[in-house]
């Protein structure tokens, strides 16, 4: 019932199974709580929604379980016990320690930030939602059909009135979270696999675990971000500087410019990205990348009179009737192709550039255009000759 109530998320479905699987142990006469559920609980959800498996619901919800089970396990099997007084509190303690510090890389990862002040907020409000939220959504449920869930709803009100305060106040202390750029593909994989082997050998090979874990840790300090980024549409570019990302513009695709700075780590805001701008002449924004000289423009107007952009880039998100001569020339026609573009200069002096074709690919729902451009055209900029 409540799984209906909930709307059914990942966590929900998760807790769901967990609890149908521990049912399922108690009636086989085995250990209800353990790695063995958790897994079968990962594999059910994997089967009703394999795409699950790249959201950060799923990785945060099971990364969290996993090292529930695994540390109270070890507690369990402890000789020694917190004194019978002490238990409610170390429980809460232990258990929000443990979820953050599992979830930690997952948020990490997906939301470039890290809350500093998790575990202080866990503690307090964690048993406000146990001890009233929780049980006066249920009282509330039984109580419906009479007319009175206003009751136990307004009881429950002031439990999330509280919660909401925690978090509300946890945010705003000096230094509550700190912004982490978008790691490399393998990071989470490496980190997840040698968590998993520590956890799960038995002796002293399980340290062979923290290898990947270090190794995770090294790439995610030397993460590279791109040092120009294009948009779909070409309404915004963004150029790497030693302050940070320059954006091209202070208004408008708000949510590409948002998403860019948080992979970035930068806590910033889109006007103040745009200050960084480093020259502006007329109606185009100009900016030096190595020895390519890049040219954004916005409007028909300035499409139609385009700066002399000799030998350089020019992005625009208006058709260029006339492009400049030897002028690399990215708008709305070539953008369709290609989609959104990442470019990199490498030591060479060239740019080596990403599409969001390249790595989407061609798929019968990504409703490319059929005219697919030469893939060498877009594997390497010349900065001499662009093609």
């Amino acid at each position: 019932a409540y799984l209906a109530l909930s709307g059914g998320n990942v966590a929900t479905e998760r807790a769901f199974i967990m609890a149908a699987v521990a049912l399922t142990a108690v009636m086989l006469n085995r250990r209800a709580i353990s790695l063995r559920s958790v897994a079968i609980a990962a594999l059910i959800v994997l089967i009703l929604r394999p795409e699950a498996l790249l959201g950060p619901g799923f990785q945060m919800s099971f990364a969290a379980t996993t090292a529930l089970v695994a540390v109270f396990a070890m507690i369990r099997d402890a000789p020694w016990r917190f004194p019978k007084w002490l238990q409610p509190v170390s429980a809460v303690v232990i258990s929000s320690g443990v979820a953050g510090l599992a979830t930690a890389p997952f948020a990490a990862a997906h939301f470039n930030a890290f809350a500093h002040y998790g575990l202080l907020a866990n503690v307090i409000s964690v048993p406000v939602m146990g001890l009233i939220v929780v049980p006066a959504a249920v009282v509330a449920a039984c109580v419906a059909p009479l007319g009175l869930a206003w009751l136990p709803l307004s009881v429950m009100g002031w439990g999330l009135w509280w919660i909401l305060e925690v978090a509300a106040w946890t945010s705003d202390l000096p230094g509550a979270r700190s912004f982490i750029a978008a790691p490399s593909p393998w990071v989470l994989p490496c980190l997840t696999l040698g968590a998993l082997f520590a956890i799960l050998w038995h002796g002293r090979g399980r340290w062979i675990g923290v290898a990947p874990m270090i190794l995770a840790a090294v790439l995610w300090s030397r993460a590279e971000r791109p040092d120009l980024l294009i948009s779909d549409t070409g309404g915004l570019i963004g150029v790497m500087t030693p302050e940070g990302r320059a954006l091209s513009k202070a208004r408008g695709s708000g949510f590409v410019a948002q998403t860019w700075l948080e992979n970035d780590g930068d806590g910033g805001d889109q006007a103040r990205a745009h200050a960084r701008w480093p020259l502006q002449e007329g109606r185009a924004r100009h900016a030096v990348l190595g020895p390519v000289e890049i040219w954004h423009i916005t409007g028909k107007l300035a499409a139609d009179t385009p700066p002399d952009c000799a030998g350089g880039l020019l992005v625009s998100n208006a058709k260029v009737a006339q492009p400049p001569a030897a002028c690399t020339v990215l708008d709305p026609d070539q953008l369709r192709h290609t989609g959104a573009i990442a470019l990199q200069l490498m030591p060479d002096g060239r740019l080596d550039m990403v599409t969001a074709r390249m790595r989407a690919g061609n798929r019968h729902w990504s409703a490319w255009p059929d005219a697919d451009p030469a893939q060498d055209q877009y594997v390497r900029i010349n900065p001499t000759s662009l093609p």
